[in-house]
């Protein structure tokens, strides 16, 4: 045999002493602990967690945050997280709620895919300004939740007028389109 023969056949031999060692019979095999990730999903966030939509106001702008909640709220207490105002955290990064002295909110329910909003008579004047910026917060917020459409906003029962984005007033259903206008870079 000549050189590259032996170096051949060598070859042959620790290759084949590479392989994976077969089994005479099928053996069970243990699935390592998961949750497994779907392929083309992020994994960066814990199962089993939710996105909750808060829009704030940062240099009268409408700026919207997530917060990771272990559970979905419903509506009416994703609502309250919105008139609590931003988290300490957030107000360092500069955000500021409109809603404070701007608009009382009585309560919320779903009608439908609309969200309806009760807003009872102010009691005195506060002197604020940005109403539309307090309503855009509340639009904006509950728009973002999948089963939500359109709010609409009730004093007694009625339909109330609000300012949109672009000033005019409106009683019909809004949704956040109405304030893209502040949402969009200034």
């Amino acid at each position: 045999m000549n050189g590259r023969a032996a170096v051949a056949a060598l070859l042959a031999v620790l290759l084949a002493g590479c392989g994976v060692p077969t089994d005479d019979a099928p053996r069970a095999v243990e699935v390592p602990p998961g949750p497994f990730p779907t392929p083309g999903t992020a994994t960066s966030a814990p199962s089993g967690r939710f996105d909750e939509v808060l829009c704030f106001v940062r240099n009268d702008r409408l700026v919207p945050v997530v917060r990771r909640l272990d559970t979905s709220p419903p509506v009416d207490e994703h609502l309250e997280h919105l008139l609590a105002g931003p988290s300490q955290s957030e107000r360092d990064d500069g955000l500021t709620s409109a809603l404070p002295g701007a608009v009382t909110v009585a309560g919320v329910r779903l009608a439908g895919t609309r969200a309806e909003v009760d807003v009872p008579e102010a009691r005195e004047e506060t002197g604020r300004s940005d109403e539309v910026l307090a309503f855009g917060q509340i639009v904006c917020t509950l728009t973002a939740r999948a089963e939500v459409d359109s709010v609409s906003f009730l004093r007694d029962g009625q339909p109330l007028e609000v300012p949109r984005a672009d000033g005019s007033l409106s009683q019909a259903p809004l949704t956040a389109a109405d304030y893209d206008e502040l949402t969009r870079p200034g």
